[in-house]
């Protein structure tokens, strides 16, 4: 699924919303994560808190009715780009650190880890963890060479 101009603006509008709820000020929230729950039918993104109220929502017209099998790791790579392009306001928000953007499908089950923000570290696609035997294999191997 290729995205549309359209979904790209709908996605960066819906951060900008998200944005606006958590402006940086003295007084930020102690919220942890931020759920983005899509229907694949409906199109429609309902973002939450962890208490399950509800921060914004929007329909992406291009998902609805989306039928692709590999629709969630489309969407998820998709997020990830549009919330990499705009990670100065991602990352400033007044929420206390560290704080994540996790996507879930419609009944609420975990897709994926979009964004993970802590003070200096922001990571942005994938896990934290990814990779990370391989990493130490290869810092273990350098450092027994010299």
């Amino acid at each position: 699924m290729k995205a549309e101009e359209l979904t790209i603006q709908q996605i960066e509008r819906l951060l900008r919303k998200i944005s606006e709820k958590f402006p940086q000020d003295e007084d930020t929230s102690i919220l942890t994560d931020i759920h983005l729950r899509v229907a694949q039918e409906s199109g429609e993104v309902i973002v939450v808190d962890d208490d399950e109220k509800e921060i914004t929502r929007c329909v992406i017209e291009q998902w609805i009715d989306n039928k692709e099998e590999n629709f969630y790791d489309e969407i998820t790579s998709l997020l990830q780009g549009t919330m990499k392009q705009h990670r100065d306001m991602l990352d400033n928000l007044g929420i206390l650190k560290p704080y994540s953007f996790v996507l879930e499908d419609d009944e609420g089950e975990h897709v994926s880890e979009l964004y993970i923000a802590d003070d200096d570290i922001v990571i942005i696609e994938g896990d934290l963890m990814q990779d990370l035997e391989e990493d130490l294999n290869s810092f273990i191997d350098n450092l027994m060479k010299e």
